[in-house]
């Protein structure tokens, strides 16, 4: 049965068990109040013989002409209420059809919705109404979802395209290697391992990548200074080799989360802080605290001075700013991106802004661990 067809019956039903309570009702009180009022020409009422019978026989005549109305008024208000209904039933084919028209445009238009044309919507027009809002809100879901598509896309295409540029480096070297017999072996080693390196270290990236944004972990209870500060000692070493100054500071603060990816999360913002700063007596500052909206982990950098626009594109995979990466020693360009998919599998939120005079401050915040 379809909607159209089930709200009609269900207008019909309604209005002929609302009829039918209504005309017993109304029978029960004519009855009552239909009393037959006995009158005698003349005389007591306690005549003679021949005038009691006389009496009880026009008694009894009125009290069966008042039921024979009651009944034949009884019996036409059924037949009215009989044709009432059908007429309330063919109203409401029409009004129920009326009312789902506009959820029959959506339902046509979303089928002709596919991942070829993503940018189609709705666009259902009319007052704000519950059929408005679910238009509003299926636009709303086809808009993130063209947004994802185009994003997998991209990341599928810049992943392939990285991918294949320490394959076909690998092969050149080769290459070269057979085409020039007297060719140095421990020189060819030596440039196959680092193409060999970087393609693993872009793997893994990959799985990293994978891991959270499937939330595939479990969440324990997590101390981001302490994370922080296990992140910052791991990298002092290229710090100190770039001329970058780590700075420290805040209270301890739990989150609910996987202390890896934690850790993975935190040593990216610095990894990033460090390679992207001054050529020399650069500075990088790590806080964590806790706020009203949880747990905060903010990591600064001194560096070149960067615009909003530039700053919106820097999580995307493969980018820096609004260029691809072919060559880079310090990174896959994954990291942060993958700083990006941590915070969300964390239920928590990232933002990015540029500091006054050059640099970048990256904001994580967290949901805090609830206090027993």
């Amino acid at each position: 049965m379809t909607v159209r067809l089930r709200l009609t019956l269900l207008y019909g039903g309604l209005f002929l068990v609302s009829g039918a309570v209504l005309l017993v009702i109304t029978y029960l009180i004519f009855r009552d109040a239909s009393g037959v009022n006995l009158i005698v020409p003349s005389g007591s009422a306690h005549g003679t013989i021949a005038q009691q019978v006389e009496t009880e026989r026009r008694f009894a005549d009125i009290v069966r002409r008042d039921t024979d109305a009651l009944h034949q008024g009884l019996l036409r208000s059924a037949l009215v209420l009989a044709g009432m209904t059908v007429v309330s039933i063919a109203l409401g084919w029409l009004v129920a059809g009326r009312v789902l028209r506009p959820l029959r445009t959506m339902t046509a238009t979303a089928r002709q919705i596919s991942e070829h044309n993503l940018d189609e919507r709705l666009a259902l027009v009319g007052p704000r109404d519950e059929l408005k809002d679910l238009a509003d809100t299926i636009d709303g879901l086809l808009a993130r979802l063209q947004t994802h598509v185009a994003e997998q896309q991209r990341f599928a295409a810049n992943a392939s395209h990285e991918l294949r540029t320490p394959l076909a480096t690998t092969q050149a070297l080769l290459e070269v290697a057979r085409s020039d017999p007297n060719h140095d072996d421990g020189e060819l080693v030596e440039r196959l391992q680092a193409v060999n390196t970087r393609a693993i270290d872009l793997t893994e990236a990959l799985l990293l990548l994978s891991r959270a944004d499937q939330r595939s972990f479990t969440r324990d209870q997590v101390d981001l200074s302490l994370i922080a500060e296990e992140a910052t000692e791991t990298l002092l070493p290229l710090a100190t080799q770039r001329g970058v100054t780590i700075e420290t500071a805040g209270d301890p603060i739990a989150t609910p989360g996987s202390r890896a990816l934690l850790l993975q999360l935190t040593t990216n913002l610095i990894h990033n802080a460090i390679v992207h700063n001054l050529p020399a007596g650069g500075t990088v500052w790590v806080t964590t605290g806790a706020q009203p909206a949880g747990a905060v982990l903010t990591v600064e950098n001194t560096g070149e001075d960067l615009t909003p626009d530039l700053v919106a594109t820097l999580t995307e995979p493969f980018l820096r700013g609004t260029e691809r990466i072919h060559t880079d020693q310090t990174g896959v360009g994954l990291g942060l991106a993958i700083v990006k998919s941590i915070t969300a599998a964390h239920d928590g939120t990232l933002t990015l802004t540029p500091r006054p005079g050059g640099g970048l401050r990256v904001t994580v915040r967290m949901p805090a661990v609830a206090s027993p």
